[in-house]
């Protein structure tokens, strides 16, 4: 299991994202665009150049954004993602957290991962389950 910090913006993303790779050195994975995935149709129009995802991963550590949409909508809210291997894990991790909590997209396949869901803890704070597919 890995934990990594999940930072949201409101259209700023791949400008902070430049940044941070520039100011520690790291390698940027990505960015993908809400107009270039799979959920491209079911997107409104202004928010297809909008950063879905973005990975910067510099020695070792690994930091995660996106702009929006809800539950990450750039209100500058930072969760924690917990990157897992199976989906027994996953779905052990999410209920957990989810207890006394607020589920807010229930634990289910994407097209990016096996399982995927968003969460506030029983003490509001924002959380992300994950477990990747292979990515191409």
């Amino acid at each position: 299991m890995r934990l990594i910090p999940y930072l949201s913006f409101d259209g700023q993303c791949r400008e902070a994202f430049d940044f941070y790779a520039a100011a520690l050195g790291g390698k940027l994975l990505g960015p993908m665009t809400y107009g270039e995935s799979p959920m491209r149709d079911e997107m409104p129009a202004e928010s297809r150049d909008r950063v879905m995802h973005v990975q910067l991963d510099a020695d070792g550590a690994t930091l995660m954004g996106a702009d929006g949409p809800p539950p990450h909508d750039g209100r500058g809210n930072t969760c924690i993602n917990v990157d897992v291997q199976t989906i027994a894990e996953a779905e052990r991790i999410f209920a957990a957290l989810a207890e006394g909590g607020q589920v807010q997209m229930p634990l289910a396949e994407t097209f990016w991962a096996h399982r995927w869901g968003a969460l506030a803890d029983r003490y509001g704070k924002p959380w992300m389950v994950n477990c990747m597919k292979p990515m191409p």
